[in-house]
């Protein structure tokens, strides 16, 4: 069973940044495509941002393009999220995801954008 542990969630301001670590529980780069998705208070669970096993290939939602960029440190077992000029839209629950058809899912962080 891969477990995935996300941290780095808080309460920000508009404009600030954050970023997200999620450290698997497995050597991610067995994991292959890896990636965060979010739940806002009454929305359904929405994908954000997913990185290949070696970092070259990146994916975003159009919501979060050219402002968070995902990345992975293999050696650490660890995906990160950094979320700059973080709006108030952005807050929500995010999750960090791994394995075939997101066959893994972390129990999430808290991000709170106040305006």
């Amino acid at each position: 069973q891969v477990q995935l542990a996300e941290s780095g969630g808080g309460l920000v301001q508009a404009g600030d940044s954050l970023r997200l670590s999620c450290v698997a529980s497995i050597r991610t780069a067995t994991l292959y495509t890896m990636g965060w998705f979010r739940q806002a208070p009454g929305k359904e669970r929405e994908f954000v941002a997913r990185i290949n096993w070696n970092g070259e290939i990146t994916d975003y939602a159009d919501s979060v393009k050219g402002r968070f960029t995902i990345s992975r440190d293999n050696a650490k077992n660890t995906v990160y999220l950094q979320m700059n000029s973080l709006k108030p839209e952005d807050t929500a629950v995010y999750y960090c995801a791994a394995g075939t058809s997101w066959s893994y899912w972390g129990q999430g962080t808290q991000v709170t954008v106040s305006s």
